[in-house]
Order: structure tokens, then C-alpha cells, then sequence
């Protein structure tokens, strides 16, 4: 049938909506600011909070060597693999911090710091990555969901979970992290339509650093800025300067506010950088130039931080001192305990998959236990 055939078609016929067509939401109210938001090094930062600022210093300090511990336990064979957010940090802490108790933090395989800054111990933290366990912590203890290695998997469960915790008369709000990358999958999508429509108490955390592995953004999008893709799901989009630990927990700050006050979801884009490889097995000379690695580590978050707040008289010599000594105490502990091999029971692998197992898991489960008893007589 065509348009002509339609009843009512001729001289009724309008090539456009009839009137009756109006937007949903006006647009200007969501669009980003043209610039990435800041705070350090701007007249903003007269009104920081010293005490907040101090914290969010140690929990870098901190982020700092506990990447780097990480990244030697992978290469002594502790740790199967470790994707370090060094030059992300500021983004980890924000996120763990703006948080309240009963909030929940829906990460990546990445965050394993925000993980850490939130309260985890960085043991169970890295027990994912270690191969012990497919989780090495209690989420609902520590309102942190499983480390997510599937790209963008855990943005529908945060929306799922805070549209559930309204529904209820909770007072949660779900802060669920991601990287550039994952902005291409269609969870990703499913996530922020759902979040939008439900107009759930969700925030969304991109951390736009430069890659998806290999593959630069440009490559990915053709957006004007990731945080743009908000407009088109209904809900606010800001741009943030990544490395600023104060703007990031600025607008982070705002964007729970606003979802916990019924507001609804907002995308956050914060523009970092990674300064290390993917992971362990990853070789990013091949796909960037040492130069934007340097230029990069000209604006690193530890040291932006340290730089303002030692001019304002926050932090002195023995606030430094005492940050860097806290983090290599954290440092030596994690490594002597990553350093003992873990005791495992094969039996385990029957432990936690259904609740009530069934009749081929319980044949299985016999079998396993009988070869090991065998092995355990011989």
C-alpha cells in the first residue's frame, strides 16, 4: 500500500506530524557544556571542602601504589591479569566516595580501586582477576555488584536495581561504571533507555580514556562527545575533566542529588587517560605515540591535586608523608597476603550454582568427591 492509498490520503495528505506532535523533552536543559567541567586551578577551588580534599589526596596516594602493586603481583604470577587505572584515579575515588552506605556500585573489571576506595579489601578485590573466584566478596555486604568483564552487562542491573529500590520506598541510588568502550554495546543502550523511561535512580559514569583496547574513539563514535548521547534517551548529559578528583565528585555529587531526589538518571562522560597498557597483555605502543602519553602525565590527577591544595595550605609536607606511608603499609600487606597460596576446595564448584542442585550436578558432585578421596587413600 502506498502513501496515496492510505485512507484519507489526497488532499488531506500533510508530509509532516500533525500537530499534535511535540517533543517529549526539550533538548537545551540536557546538552553538556561545550568545555569539560573544572575546578582545580580555576576560582572554583577557593570554595573546596579541606577536609574532603584531604581524603580524596590519600584515597589517590593510596590508588597510586595499589596499582602498581597489582601490576607487579601480574607480573610475578600472582594475578592472572590486571587492568590498572593508573591516570584514571580520580574517576575511582569520586565514584567510591559520593556514595552513600546504602548506595550500591555497579563496576567494571577496571575499578577494581573505586572497589577498594568504597571499603573492599583489596584482596577480595583482585580475587576476580586472580582466578579463585568468579567474585571474591559478598556484594550485598559491601553494596558493590560483581566486577563485570563482559563490557557493559552491569548497566542494565544497576537500572533493574535502583527502578527496583524506588519501587520498594528505598532510598538507594546506583552509580554504574564503564568505560568508552562499552558505550558501543548494546547493554549499554538497553541501560540508559530503560533508566530514562523508568526515570531511575541511576548515574552513569563513563570514563572516556582514549581507547577500547586498540581502537581510539573516533573509530568508535562520531558524536560530539559521548556525554551527548544523552540528549537522545531523555536524560541530562554533563562532561566532566577527568583527572580533576573535585570536579568529578562535583558533578557526580549533583547527579545523585538529582537521582535521589526523583530526578532521574544522568550520564556523566569524564575525559581521562590510561596511562598504562590495557592490561599485562596488551603492548599499547603499537596504536599510540609515547608523546600523548607524556602529555598526558602532565596532567595527573595525583599530582593536580597535591599542587592546589599545597598552595592553599590544605596539605603540608607531613600530610604527604603520611598518605604515602598509609599506602605502602596497604602495599606490604597486600603483597605478603597475595604472596600465600590460597587453600581451594574443588567441592566448590558445585556450591554456587543453583539453590537447590539438581540430580545431574548432585552425579557429578559424586564423582568429584569419590576420585578425590581416591586420590587422598593413594
Amino acid at each position: 500500500m502506498t502513501v496515496q492509498e492510505l485512507p484519507g490520503a489526497g488532499a488531506s495528505y500533510r508530509p509532516t506530524p500533525p500537530p499534535s506532535w511535540r517533543p517529549r523533552t526539550q533538548a537545551a536543559p540536557l546538552l553538556p557544556d561545550p568545555e569539560p567541567h573544572r575546578v582545580l586551578g580555576t576560582p572554583a577551588a577557593e570554595k573546596l571542602d579541606p577536609e574532603l580534599m584531604r581524603r580524596c589526596y590519600a584515597e589517590l596516594v593510596r590508588g597510586r601504589r595499589y596499582n602498581a602493586q597489582a601490576t607487579a603481583l601480574t607480573r610475578q604470577g600472582r594475578l592472572a591479569v590486571y587492568p590498572s587505572t593508573v591516570g584514571q584515579e580520580a574517576c575511582e575515588v569520586a565514584a567510591a566516595l559520593v556514595l552513600a552506605e546504602q548506595d550500591w556500585l555497579f563496576p567494571s573489571y577496571r575499578d577494581t580501586l573505586a572497589a577498594v576506595a568504597r571499603g573492599l579489601d583489596p584482596v577480595q578485590a583482585l580475587t576476580l582477576l586472580r582466578g579463585d573466584w568468579h567474585t571474591g566478596y559478598d556484594p550485598r555486604e559491601h553494596r558493590i555488584a560483581p566486577l563485570s568483564t563482559p563490557l557493559a552487562t552491569q548497566l542494565p542491573h544497576a537500572v533493574g536495581l535502583a527502578h527496583a529500590a524506588r519501587l520498594r520506598g528505598d532510598d538507594v541510588v546506583a552509580l554504574a561504571m564503564v568505560g568508552d568502550g562499552g558505550t558501543s554495546e548494546g547493554d549499554f543502550h538497553e541501560a540508559l533507555n530503560f533508566a530514562a523511561v523508568w526515570q531511575a535512580p541511576v548515574v552513569f559514569l563513563v570514563q572516556n580514556n582514549g581507547f577500547a583496547i586498540s581502537v581510539p574513539l573516533a573509530k568508535q563514535t562520531a558524536a560530539p562527545t559521548l556525554a551527548h548521547k544523552a540528549v537522545g534517551y531523555g536524560m541530562p548529559g554533563r562532561l566532566v575533566d577527568g583527572n580533576d578528583v573535585a570536579a568529578v565528585h562535583e558533578v557526580l555529587a549533583e547527579a545523585v542529588q538529582r537521582a535521589r531526589t526523583g530526578g532521574g538518571p544522568t550520564l556523566v562522560e569524564a575525559i581521562t587517560y590510561r596511562i598504562d597498557a590495557h592490561t599485562n597483555a596488551d603492548d599499547a605502543t603499537r596504536y599510540r605515540e609515547d608523546d600523548e602519553v607524556a602529555a598526558w602525565k602532565e596532567h595527573d590527577p595525583v599530582e593536580l591535586l597535591e599542587r592546589e591544595l599545597t598552595a592553599r595550605g590544605i596539605l603540608d609536607e607531613a600530610g604527604i608523608e603520611a598518605a604515602k606511608e598509609s599506602a605502602e603499609t596497604m602495599a606490604a600487606a597486600l603483597r605478603e597476603r597475595m604472596n600465600a597460596d590460597p587453600v581451594l576446595d574443588p567441592m566448590d564448584l558445585f556450591a554456587h550454582v543453583y539453590s537447590e542442585q539438581t540430580g545431574r550436578l548432585r552425579e557429578q558432585a559424586a564423582m568429584l568427591r569419590a576420585e578425590l578421596d581416591a586420590e587422598a587413600e593413594a
